[in-house]
């Protein structure tokens, strides 16, 4: 084929291209801008029908009759989205966000229907902020509220603490606020109650590794796959190997199926010590080191470990989604196990 002609099709899908990006940068801004506008209709609308009830003398039975009517009225001027159960939605989210300023124009409407459902007003606001800072889905917001992901995060803090989520979202300023427990691994689609060997587990989340990226949390890019290390002529094999950019630093992650030993633990420790001293940079911080088990024993764990320990930490993971109930159940249990050993660490010893 001629240059010249290579050299016009080459302009040519130059052009395309450039066009192309203007079309589709304009209908995203459309779409941001018809989704602004609906979310601040709606909170008008809402505003509107809670004025409205509370000129009524018997309330809860003119705001029933109220909504149908005007459910009635705007289906029929106009068509679908204006049903009793929308008209609540919207009635309720006036009522949850009443201050018209402080809606986030980044968020759908199907993300504040979301939002609506979570009772404490402390989560609510994590995930609003974390939903804007992450850029996350409606369908992304809807699994990390199902994962119950604030209480995980929250397992460690005090009341401050909580507050502090609650107004900043996720800040990662000790490596112990980036570790959950537990981790819920179900988008992987393996079964609990099958054969699992950790090579399975591990091909798996690598082929979500999005999934797995979001379920890890922020700042997390990852390195390798089995990564080899040789001492004395024998070799060792680091399941994952992740770099965290916030906190500026190597984590380790290995998977062990069925119980947790102390094994496990000393293994892990030696790959981090390897890290720190022959492949981290001067400007890395200390490697950290995260053991993913089916089961642990805390006192394993904690007998095994140094009492300052903040490198090497073990974590549950879980392969399906559990219920709200079989969370907060497993969380409390967390928090007992916590709580117990940061009264041992201060407690002194008698003698």
């Amino acid at each position: 084929m001629p240059k010249q002609i290579i050299r016009k099709n080459q302009t040519e899908e130059n052009i395309y291209s450039k066009i192309r990006q203007i079309i589709e940068s304009a209908r995203s801004g459309i779409a941001r801008a018809v989704n602004t506008e609906m979310v601040r209709a709606y909170w008008l609308i809402g505003k509107t029908i809670v004025e409205g009830e509370q000129k009524g003398k018997n309330r809860a039975a003119y705001g029933e009759a109220l909504l149908q009517s005007l459910s009635e009225k705007l289906t029929r001027d106009f068509g679908r989205g204006f049903d009793d159960s929308n008209l609540r939605y919207i009635r309720k989210f006036y009522l949850t966000f009443p201050i018209r300023d402080a809606l986030r124009h980044e968020l759908s409407w199907t993300h504040y229907r979301i939002l609506m459902r979570v009772e404490k007003p402390e989560a609510r606001s994590f995930y609003e902020i974390e939903c804007v800072q992450n850029n996350w889905s409606a369908r992304e917001l809807e699994r990390q509220k199902g994962s119950l992901l604030f209480e995980r995060l929250s397992l460690s803090k005090d009341r401050k603490g909580l507050l502090k989520l609650a107004r900043k979202g996720q800040e990662l300023q000790t490596y112990a606020d980036m570790i959950k427990d537990p981790y819920v691994l179900e988008f992987t689609g393996l079964r609990p109650q099958s054969k699992l060997y950790e090579s399975k587990l591990e091909g798996a989340l690598i082929d979500h590794l999005s999934k797995f990226l979001l379920e890890l949390g922020k700042g997390f890019t990852f390195v390798a796959r089995q990564k080899r290390i040789t001492l004395d002529g024998d070799h060792y094999f680091i399941d994952l190997v992740f770099y965290n950019t916030l906190l500026r630093c190597y984590v380790l992650i290995d998977l062990k199926i069925g119980k947790l030993t102390h094994q496990d633990i000393g293994q892990m420790q030696m790959y981090v010590h390897y890290y720190d001293r022959e492949l981290k940079q001067k400007s890395d911080d200390s490697t950290v080191g995260l053991i993913l088990c089916e089961d642990k024993k805390e006192a394993v764990v904690r007998y095994t470990l140094p009492k300052k320990n903040k490198q090497i930490f073990a974590s549950k993971y879980k392969l399906y989604l559990p219920t709200e109930k079989e969370l907060k159940t497993e969380l409390k249990k967390e928090k007992l196990i916590f709580e117990d050993a940061r009264k041992d660490q201060i407690t002194p010893k008698k003698g």
